[in-house]
């Protein structure tokens, strides 16, 4: 069947909706049993807080070294209604005890939750008392056990978004119950544990400690964490509240707790001046931890950060500072907006994500050392939220969640990304002041509460005396990305007409208003100068700007000047000229950036060649002083040698003849930039990446045993093994040796996931399908983090014949792996182990297979719309090569 692009979105949106029977659920709904299942609807979730209040917890654990632990989870709250079952969610649990108001009560217990007879509870007070055992989950979620192979070190750290603390202890796991957590926890004498309070007492109990922990502030579960083990400490007491900082101590080295002291400090100073509401706890703690789902997680007071985006060995780059930086304040900003004040169901996780995005930005661009941030947010954040709103599987920032296991369906760019920019663009609208305040009022009127969507949107309209309503439905309740262009004619070297016209995409109808500037540039002997700009409110399809009319005739017009929109630039034939031949004379870094970008979305419209891009970027990205523009540059080379391979292969002369150019040209840039670090590991990650020659594996080969040397390039063992997967990846022949003389000299969790990368990507035909059987079996005993390395290596671009091998396979079992599988196993199965093999047959056998997946979850089927538009979208780069 081929499907239309209109068609793949109407199936689209349709999962979204289907998703969504149960939104409609309210008040006054009669009593239905739960559904058998380990996920909670949003109807029963409604029905449960209709009658559940106050609620409270006292949690007791014993934790060790095993692979299980224990706990009694005792749940204090008022009830108002008892003429029907209650259930309380626990996951994969053995249960040996269940007290309910003080009397012993049978189990009816189903793995996923608990139910609790009518007859057993009473109007107002209850408490329910639950014993059980647990195995640690290993996947990320729940109670996470992590073994160091390095010293055999046990650490634990807890992850519960977005509803995953019933893997941890018995509650109503729903973010609209919040709650106080009084917690006690048995842990052997050496471990340290934390949660969102400081200990108020710790007693020696044999040859292990009990820690007390006294009753938190108000939390919703997914909010409130539990870590164990013995993590190194930090500690920094030098400002308003306590700090500290946790690590492994196998990589206690690898910290550097200056920076994350420091950034933590400007963050906390930053955000009490900007909400003007204190920090809402008692002290701010963060850890570094292993086999991490995400990047960080804003547990209240108690911050948990991935050690594979924030560990280095070496000094960090300019690049992984700034992204530190970020990335702790995204987590700070959680603690009022997300913490404080928390959203009632799933469906409004969007807005603490995309606030938290925006606010962190905002946040280190103003109180860090850098300054230049939003460049990086329009380069990275702001692109994927483009991309992702222009594939068939686009969605409304707002979109009702059915269940909780539909929670992160939708967490993608436009949570993150594309909200952040509407509500960067809004502030544009309103005037910074008048944004702040609402913002403001918000905290301080549901703080400590559950709030939707219109507490927010109604804060904000009583700030700026304005209805927002429009707004509201334009930017958050329709999806898509629009499209401006200037329109004008010049009469005797002036303006004589100028319209900004808006267009939408292929059915997708919403035309947007919004506040951007106009720039207009000409050139001088040496520069392309602006030579004038203007802020204009458009809306409509057409809105005329007559306040042009009679200025100079522009050579360059730029319609989101310094990006205050969120919409997508569709430059003039002129401009778009312009911008082709004088990349290198634009003295503006932004605008240079915005143009770079303009060009490369040419490529992926089908409207500009992809050699021909290719031929600008090489003659124009040896000047390139500017390290995010260089970083954006040539991660969009890189991505365009990817299409070469796919398209036609890595032994193609066409193929070939670039990748000369490029190591060529990376290594010669290499060695220009020895005076400058950060430049200089920027490219010369890009020689590694680019080199594919025997010479250049060669090269790189005797980097690493030392034979030669860059001035100011330290070989560090990330570099290592960074260096070693490149030789595995293009068949070096003392690749394989290679790898396990590094494993015995870096035999960490890092060196073990980087030797399995490195094995796994090795381009043989039985090493894929050995490893394919591992991942899809399920029998494995290698951790999820670890199987989630192996599906990043199976197949890159280059071994798209190796991919054709197994792809008719892998779309077969697609709908089976879907149902023995979690969501979490799934989000990355389907990510990366959908074949698109740039190929009419692989469009025809994705045609197929959608056709076919009425089964999959929404999730999965997502994936697969994705796959089938990239790889139209990688025949219509190939039908466009000159």
């Amino acid at each position: 069947m081929k499907l239309g692009i209109s068609t793949l979105l109407a199936l689209s949106l349709g999962l979204t909706a289907c998703a969504s029977k149960d939104d409609a659920a309210g008040k006054n709904l009669s009593y239905t049993p739960r559904e058998q299942a380990s996920y909670l609807t949003q109807q029963q979730a409604m029905l449960r807080s209709e009658r559940v209040s106050n609620v409270d917890y006292v949690l007791d654990f014993t934790l060790g070294t095993e692979e299980t632990f224990s706990a009694i989870s005792r749940v204090d709250f008022d009830l108002s209604d008892v003429s029907s079952p209650l259930t309380l969610d626990l996951d994969q649990a053995k249960v040996t005890k269940v007290v309910v108001n003080g009397e012993a009560v049978s189990v009816d217990y189903n793995q996923w939750f608990i139910t609790l007879s009518e007859q057993n509870l009473k109007l107002g007070r209850n408490s329910v008392s639950v014993s059980f055992e647990r195995k640690h989950s290993t996947n990320g979620e729940g109670l996470h056990r992590f073994k160091d192979p390095v010293d055999g070190k046990v650490y634990l750290y807890s992850h519960f978004e977005p509803a995953a603390a019933h893997q941890m202890f018995a509650l109503f796991d729903q973010p609209d119950l919040k709650a106080n957590f009084e917690m006690r926890v048995l842990a052997p004498n050496d471990w340290h544990v934390f949660t969102a309070m400081r200990e108020s007492r710790i007693e020696q109990v044999g040859d292990k400690k009990r820690w007390y922990f006294d009753s938190s502030l108000r939390l919703s579960p997914y909010n409130f964490s539990l870590h164990a083990g013995p993590y190194r400490e930090w500690q920094d007491n030098s400002g308003k509240y306590p700090l500290r900082l946790f690590a492994r101590q196998s990589v206690a080295k690898q910290v550097n707790p200056s920076d994350w002291f420091t950034f933590t400090h400007q963050g906390i100073g930053f955000f009490e001046d900007y909400y003007g509401i204190d920090y809402p706890f008692r002290k701010y703690d963060q850890v570094l931890v292993p086999d991490f789902l995400y990047g960080a997680m804003e547990n209240a007071a108690a911050i948990t950060f991935s050690e594979g985006s924030f560990l280095t060995n070496g000094e960090m780059s300019h690049s992984q500072r700034e992204n530190l930086a970020r990335v702790i304040m995204h987590e700070m900003a959680h603690q009022w907006f997300g913490n404080l004040v928390t959203m009632k169901w799933w469906n409004g996780l969007w807005l603490n994500e995309s606030f938290a995005a925006f606010m962190a930005t905002l946040a280190t661009a103003e109180a860090t050392e850098f300054t230049d941030v939003w460049r990086t947010f329009y380069a990275r954040g702001k692109q994927a939220a483009y991309r992702q709103d222009q594939r068939v599987t686009t969605h409304p920032i707002e979109v009702p969640i059915a269940t909780s296991h539909n929670a992160f369906d939708n967490i993608d760019a436009i949570t993150y990304s594309k909200g952040a920019s509407a509500l960067k663009q809004l502030g544009h609208l309103l005037g910074e002041e008048t944004f702040r305040r609402g913002i403001h009022n918000y905290l301080s009127k549901n703080a400590y509460q559950n709030a939707e969507l219109d507490d927010f949107i109604n804060a904000l309209a009583k700030a700026a005396d304005r209805n927002l309503d429009q707004w509201k439905q334009d930017w958050l309740y329709h999806a898509g990305v629009n499209t401006i262009r200037a329109d004008y004619q010049c009469q005797q070297g002036k303006i004589s007409r100028f319209a900004l016209k808006q267009s939408t995409q292929e059915g997708i109808p919403t035309l947007r208003e919004q506040k951007v500037q106009l720039g207009l540039f000409n050139s001088d002997n040496k520069q392309l100068k602006l030579t004038g700009k203007l802020a204009v409110t458009y809306k409509g399809a057409v809105t005329q700007v007559d306040e042009l009319i009679g200025r100079q005739c522009p050579e360059l017009v730029y319609p989101n000047y310094q990006d205050w929109g969120f919409v997508k630039v569709n430059l003039d034939q002129r401009s778009f000229n312009t911008a082709k031949q004088q990349l290198s004379r634009v003295a503006d870094p932004l605008l240079r950036s915005m143009l770079w970008q303009s060009l490369w979305d040419s490529v992926r419209d089908g409207q500009l060649a992809l050699n021909e891009y290719l031929e600008i970027a090489l003659l124009n990205i040896e000047q390139e002083q500017d390290y995010t523009i260089l970083g954006q540059v040539l991660s969009q080379i890189s991505q365009g040698k990817n299409y070469l391979n796919r398209i036609y292969g890595p032994e193609h002369s066409r193929v070939q003849a670039v990748s000369e150019q490029l190591e060529q040209l990376s290594w010669r840039a290499t060695l220009a930039n020895k005076a400058d670090r950060n430049k200089l590991r920027r490219w010369f990650s890009y020689y590694r990446t680019f080199a594919s020659s025997p010479q250049a594996l060669d090269k790189l080969l005797q980097l690493l045993q030392g034979k030669t040397a860059v001035d100011n390039l330290e070989i560090d063992q990330d570099k290592r093994w960074q260096i070693i997967g490149q030789l595995s990846r293009f068949q070096h022949p003392q690749a394989g040796e290679l790898i396990e003389q590094e494993l015995a000299r870096d035999n960490s969790d890092s060196g073990q996931k980087s030797a399995l990368y490195a094995r796994v990507i090795v381009p043989d035909a039985k090493v894929k399908a050995s490893w394919l059987e591992t991942i899809q079996s399920g029998n494995s005993d290698l951790p999820f983090s670890k199987v989630r390395t192996a599906m990043n290596a199976l197949y890159p671009a280059e071994q798209n014949r190796l991919a054709e091998q197994t792809a008719q396979q892998r779309l077969a079992t697609l709908a089976q792996m879907d149902k023995d599988n979690n969501p979490v196993f799934m989000r990355s199965y389907a990510r990366r182990l959908i074949p698109a093999t740039c190929s009419e047959a692989s469009v025809k056998r994705l045609d197929a297979a959608i056709e076919n997946s009425a089964a999959l979850s929404a999730g999965t089927q997502r994936r697969l719309l994705e796959a089938h538009q990239e790889d139209q979208r990688c025949l219509t780069i190939k039908n466009k090569m000159l």
